[in-house]
């Protein structure tokens, strides 16, 4: 049996590597916040959701696949959380209650231990199937539909009473019928376990009916050899059973562990959403493009970090950058583009791995592969000078980007004088937009800026973080010319003169 709640063939594979540039992300895009409001302090949801956002797809059916799930998981999310509860309990029945039994190394402890561990698994499916029966009906989702489907079809009435029977049989409590041959040396060999015969007539006819000739042998109650060697007799006839009867348990448990690992993606959506929706945060499933489009454009866009973070409200954006592969962002300090970067990068892994993302409306191309480059503090250990760790760290992300990858740059290359900096920004973004590499660029060298903008290119966009004429900030980026100053005075007036 297989959940394919994550992707449409095969299994959501936990110990996968993550990409190379996975702490970078996390760091920049400051994604703990975001992992720990899915988590909610459950260290098993925490890894989930560290592995799926940070494995975004670059499959438009794969994303759309996952959409459809989730959007059934938000309609139904008592049902889901269910299922999900059952998986979790029956791997924690099947540790606590089994773990030593089954992998024992006696024939006979790994029969018990496996003809337990089945009994409590079908209970446990058997409650997936009510499930199946009650509410299959409320799911649309391909994925849904065919998980309750393989439920319904696979775990009928006939399936479980055969389990059951085939069970009961395997207590032996009649005792165990087992045949052998003799062979060199008149050692025991081809040992072979029989169903026994069935009982037939009525209990006093099986009385006086005639029995099959046979030897007994009865051992004295001291016999401690004799009952080891019956033991080890015993044990060769059931070996192949209950081997079987294990691989059949751990094929449940495996089931049970990856429907847990699949659900847990989706019930830490539902924590996130749970979250951000009584507090009026917006969220939408994007409209994801190919990647070879270009497309972004949004309406009401947020730091959905941010908005974890504090108690009131953050400023949405609206931007249309279609047919654009440089975004520009320049204008007064501490006006929010540092914020709008980190929305654009998050939004775009919550989109590539199946999520909602915060805003009213969303849309772009997949990207094929996501990479930061955040300005950094001093090195404290004097290894190198500043100018040299952006550019080692530049070298690093040009080794892994590919065509329609997407790069975030956070006032880069400012190490320097402005010359210099902007000289070395404008030839990497140049060979970036030649190799088709989409491209955000906050920054306050006005020289780099200024110099895209008068070129007018057809393929890239200005914004600008709006400043009113008080000096007042509204955390709002507006399509805009780049300005020549960013307004550092509006700060050291507010400092210094408050302080006065």
């Amino acid at each position: 049996m297989k959940a394919f709640l994550m992707y449409r063939d095969r299994d959501f594979d936990l110990q996968r590597d993550l990409p190379f540039h996975e702490e970078t992300l996390t760091q920049d895009l400051e994604l703990k916040t975001l992992f720990n409001a899915m988590a909610s302090d459950d260290k098993f949801l925490l890894e989930v959701a560290r592995k799926a956002v940070l494995s975004s797809m670059d499959d438009l059916d794969a994303i759309l696949y996952r959409q459809a799930i989730l959007k059934d998981c938000l309609k139904n999310s008592a049902v889901v959380r269910n299922i999900y509860a059952i998986a979790v309990e029956a791997i924690e029945r099947k540790q606590k209650s089994f773990y030593f039994g089954i992998f024992t190394r006696y024939p006979a402890g790994i029969l018990h231990s496996s003809r337990d561990a089945l009994q409590m698994f079908l209970d446990m499916l058997k409650q997936l199937k009510n499930i199946a029966d009650a509410h299959a009906d409320k799911f649309e989702a391909e994925g849904f539909r065919r998980f309750f489907a393989m439920l319904r079809t696979e775990l009928d009435d006939e399936y479980f009473a055969h389990v059951q029977e085939q069970l009961r049989e395997l207590k032996f409590r009649d005792g165990v019928l087992i045949s052998a041959a003799l062979g060199k040396g008149n050692e025991g060999t081809g040992y072979l376990l029989h169903k026994p015969q069935e009982k037939k007539g009525s209990w006093l006819e099986r009385l006086f009916a005639e029995k099959p000739p046979a030897y007994t042998v009865r051992l004295h109650e001291r016999d401690e050899a004799g009952a080891r060697a019956l033991g080890e007799l015993k044990d060769r006839g059931i070996n192949l059973v209950a081997n079987a009867l294990a691989q059949s348990a751990e094929h449940i448990n495996s089931f049970f562990t990856m429907l847990r690992t699949e659900l847990a993606f989706y019930v830490g959506c539902l924590n996130l959403q749970e979250k951000v929706a009584p507090r009026g945060g917006a969220m939408t499933f994007p409209a994801p493009v190919a990647a070879g489009k270009r497309r972004h454009s949004f309406k009401g866009l947020y730091d959905v970090c941010l908005f974890l973070t504090m108690e009131q409200n953050v400023v949405g954006n609206n931007v249309n950058a279609d047919d654009k592969d440089l975004v520009m962002v320049t204008g007064a300090n501490q006006g929010g583009k540092s914020t709008f970067l980190r929305a654009i990068g998050l939004s775009q892994l919550m989109m590539q791995c199946g999520m909602f993302v915060p805003a009213e409306a969303f849309c772009a191309n997949i990207g094929n592969g996501l990479f930061t480059h955040y300005r950094r503090e001093e090195d404290v250990t004097m290894k190198s000078g500043k100018l040299d760790e952006e550019l080692g760290r530049m070298s690093a992300i040009v080794d892994h980007v590919r065509e329609n990858s997407l790069i975030l740059f956070n006032e880069s290359f400012a190490a320097t004088n402005e010359r210099e900096g902007s000289e070395i920004a404008r030839q990497i973004i140049c060979a970036l937009l030649e190799r088709h590499v989409k491209v955000f660029f906050v920054t306050h060298l006005y020289e780099l800026a200024h110099g895209f903008y008068e070129q007018k290119p057809e393929n890239a966009g200005f914004l600008r973080a709006e400043r009113r004429p008080d000096g007042e900030r509204t955390f709002k980026l507006v399509e805009g010319e780049p300005l020549q100053t960013s307004f550092g005075e509006d700060l050291y007036n507010r400092i210094f003169h408050s302080a006065g």
